[in-house]
């Protein structure tokens, strides 16, 4: 009967052993995908105080993008980042469509831990300089922007780098009659894609199988 109790307190030892590791190597891996958004978004053709001919002249979309590591102990690699610039456009109709202005590429970098990053970026749309103004003229001097980024990056934990996670963010832009941001303040830029629960489940499979065994092999 002893031997019995002993033979359990071991495997019990055991496994609590192997499910302290397991949180312990699910905190230690786990990653936050980097917090997005675009801090200044400005159209000098759509700035209504600035001369006509200078408005005129400039038919360039210029951006900065904020990238922010949430991560403490957790670099994070960046490939190149897309950005697509589109404006709504309402054809005198309820629903809009998005006509694209242009991209902009953003070169490759490194980002440390807990740092933010802001990374100029610019989109010049020539032949969608009448779609800018019709969107405006629909939305009373106002005009309705999207922004969506693409990019791909691996998280550099220790000396050891993930494998590549695809980040797909967008957010729509308002801008005033300044040609700025409305309201003054960023747009957070939200994930298009479903979140990855792959690490959360297994996680939960392996939580749920160390309760099992401890009943089993404790009240047996």
């Amino acid at each position: 009967m002893s031997e019995s109790h002993g033979c359990c307190r071991c495997c019990f030892s055991f496994i609590f052993t192997l499910g302290l590791t397991s949180l312990f190597m699910w905190l230690s891996l786990r990653t936050s995908n980097p917090k997005c958004s675009i801090d200044t978004f400005f159209l000098p053709a759509l700035n209504n105080s600035l001369i006509k001919s200078t408005r005129s002249t400039n038919n360039t979309v210029y951006f900065v993008l904020k990238l922010e590591n949430p991560n403490k102990d957790k670099g994070i690699y960046y490939d190149a980042v897309n950005v697509n610039v589109s404006v709504a456009v309402y054809n005198d109709t309820p629903s809009k469509n998005h006509s694209l202005i242009g991209s902009s590429v953003i070169p490759n970098f490194y980002q440390g831990h807990k740092k933010k990053a802001y990374k100029n970026g610019s989109v010049e749309f020539d032949r969608q300089l009448q779609a800018v103004f019709r969107a405006v003229l629909n939305n009373s001097t106002k005009a309705e922007f999207r922004v969506d980024m693409a990019t791909a990056v691996r998280f550099k934990i220790m000396a050891w780098k993930t494998k590549r996670h695809k980040i797909r963010v967008g957010g729509d832009v308002k801008v005033d009659g300044q040609g700025s941001i409305e309201g003054k303040k960023g747009i957070k830029l939200k994930s298009m894609a479903a979140p990855n629960k792959k690490m959360i489940s297994c996680f939960v499979v392996i939580a749920v199988g160390f309760l099992i065994n401890f009943f089993v092999f404790y009240f047996a």
